[in-house]
């Protein structure tokens, strides 16, 4: 396993990264945007800061077919997926492409084309050929990406359009991370501007130079033959704790690489991990669709394991010691078999039900908050489950949640 600090500059050499589908989506809150800016506003001129760590893999032959697009840049570049340390990459790279849309918007640059426009001495063109994209000659018609998120997940289109601002004819859905991923490009948008207020250009210079050269990553590449799935799993709760369902879609990816049962093959296991994908990104588009009140995950995987496992609370984190139990690699092989709650082994078929069942039920959960939205309640029904909210029916919501799923159907 390679272990290296390394700058921005130096970690972009002719790679690709992508966040994989098992990974949780943008998290960064405000107070983390500040944290990162002012480490940048408070760093000395020439000197480095420690910036955190970031867990890559190199992407195997069999992945590189998910980059079928990119191919024309693999004789050349090297796809990583990125375990850990994607909050800051992320971070780093929406602030960067900032940088270069306030340059670009000077008003001695508005004539210029990329090639003319300088930020120190790079040009514009250099730095969005590294960092953003890269564009395929003779024509420039295909465009990759060098950084960004895997196809199946919901914030792929939203970084490419909103935060990248490529041109876009169709709706892109929102969720509670894609809100996260434009906040933070309107917060550095604010700040950059209230830099050069004070700076002038000198001051975005060294605010790109410090970025680039001086923040330091600790780099490691994880071999070809370690668990990424652990991995992810061990590093992230050393860090910002995944929540409990981010835990969960973690560990249902990882499970359908382990059956080995007659008539699973490479086609099952594609399916099986598209509908868990799937039903995560419906879950999150209802988690985080009312924007003034965003839901929470955990509370929602909570009411739904009393849903469809009938139990009722005792502990508080009752739910989620069942389900990891439930969905173990040790169910699979059969070393949990003694478990008082498993009788059997766990097969594919298991995992499709409920992932499907969690699916459908977040937008029942999300019309129990928010009965007005529901088109299927009728008005009296409407008024008497917002009449319930307001009496604070936390104890009741899965109960209301299954009858709103009996209108549903």
């Amino acid at each position: 396993m390679a272990n290296e600090l390394k700058s921005l500059n130096e970690i972009f050499q002719y790679k690709l990264f992508r966040i994989p589908d098992y990974q949780r989506g943008y998290a960064c809150k405000e107070s983390q945007l500040v944290d990162f800016w002012d480490d940048l506003m408070l760093l000395q001129e020439r000197r480095n800061h420690y910036t955190g760590m970031l867990l890559l893999k190199k992407y195997s032959i069999n992945d590189e077919v998910k980059l079928l697009a990119d191919s024309w840049l693999l004789p050349k570049y090297s796809a990583y997926y990125i375990v850990d340390g994607q909050q800051r990459l992320t971070t780093s790279i929406i602030l960067i492409n900032e940088i270069i849309n306030f340059v670009k918007g000077l008003e001695e640059n508005k004539n210029k084309n990329d090639n003319e426009i300088y930020i120190d001495t790079e040009k514009i063109s250099d730095i969005i050929s590294k960092y953003i994209y890269k564009e395929k000659p003779p024509h420039n018609i295909l465009k990759t990406y060098i950084f960004g998120y895997e196809e199946d997940n919901p914030s792929y289109l939203y970084l490419r359009h909103y935060i990248f601002n490529e041109e876009s004819s169709g709706h892109i859905e929102e969720t509670y991370y894609t809100q996260n991923l434009q906040f933070a490009k309107d917060f550095f948008d604010n700040k950059i501007n209230e830099l050069y207020e004070l700076e002038g250009i000198s001051g975005i210079e060294s605010l790109y130079l410090k970025l680039t050269l001086h923040f330091q990553f600790n780099t490691h590449e994880i071999d070809e033959d370690y668990n990424v799935f652990v991995a992810f799993e061990t590093m992230n709760n050393r860090g910002k704790k995944l929540t409990n369902l981010e835990l969960l879609k973690n560990r249902l990816i990882y499970l359908t690489t382990l059956f080995k049962e007659d008539g699973y093959d490479s086609e099952d296991e594609d399916s099986l991990r598209a509908t868990i994908n799937d039903a995560w990104k419906n879950v999150y588009y209802y988690l985080g669709k009312n924007q003034e009140k965003a839901l929470s995950d955990d509370e929602f995987l909570r009411d739904h394991w009393i849903i469809y496992f009938k139990y009722s609370r005792q502990k508080g984190n009752d739910y989620i010691n069942y389900l990891l139990n439930i969905f173990s690699s040790n169910n699979i092989n059969g070393l949990y078999l003694n478990h008082k709650e498993i009788k059997e082994l766990l097969h594919p078929n298991e995992i499709n039900e409920y992932v499907l069942s969690l699916k459908n039920m977040s937008k029942c959960w999300y019309e129990s908050y928010f009965p007005y939205e529901s088109d299927v309640l009728s008005i009296e029904e409407k008024v008497l489950i917002e009449k319930l909210n307001r009496l604070e029916i936390a104890y009741f919501r899965p109960l209301i949640t299954v009858a709103i799923s009996q209108t549903h159907r």
